[in-house]
């Protein structure tokens, strides 16, 4: 008869799991997500999602402005978000190691705006997409040196279908 409560606190913990579990509001996808990501997109949309997450656009040292390779890749990315308005798109700003953090905060912040303004200007409704900075948190590479700052000086595009 002991096991009565224990019995009952296991269903508890399974509820709760599977609770917080289902509370999702969406999914990432495009970036090799799994099979639940799968069966919630058509092929379209994944192709689109998979179109829109590639293509990264860097920065020089300290800048915020986009460069001709960086528009010529947001180009390509707007008429997929035009058809495809059921994607939304996280433009993520990101820095080198160099500067403190508050600093790289805000001018990751300022290099996602600037690929956000390159967007809503091409017509790519604002409802589409969010910027979030990340600044020196999440680099791309480890290490010191040009060669590696270059490559964490950048904005990356992460695709989520909201659920309905």
């Amino acid at each position: 008869m002991n096991r009565l409560p224990a019995l009952k606190l296991l269903c508890l913990v399974l509820a709760l799991t599977l609770g917080f579990a289902a509370g999702c509001a969406k999914k990432e996808v495009g970036q090799g997500g799994g099979d639940d990501d799968e069966l919630a997109m058509t092929e379209s949309e994944r192709e689109a999602a998979s179109n829109i997450s590639n293509g990264i656009i860097y920065f020089e040292y300290d800048r915020y402005d986009l460069a001709a390779q960086s528009k010529d890749i947001l180009s390509r990315k707007a008429p997929v978000l035009k058809q495809f308005p059921q994607l939304r798109v996280t433009i993520e700003g990101h820095c080198d190691e160099r500067g403190t953090e508050e600093y790289n905060l805000a001018l990751g912040e300022r290099r996602a705006r600037a690929a956000y303004e390159f967007l809503l200007n091409l017509g790519v409704p604002a409802s589409q997409m969010e910027t979030v900075s990340f600044g020196k948190l999440h680099p791309a590479v480890s290490g010191s040196g040009e060669a590696v700052w270059s490559k964490n000086r950048r904005d990356e595009f992460k695709v989520t279908k909201p659920r309905y």
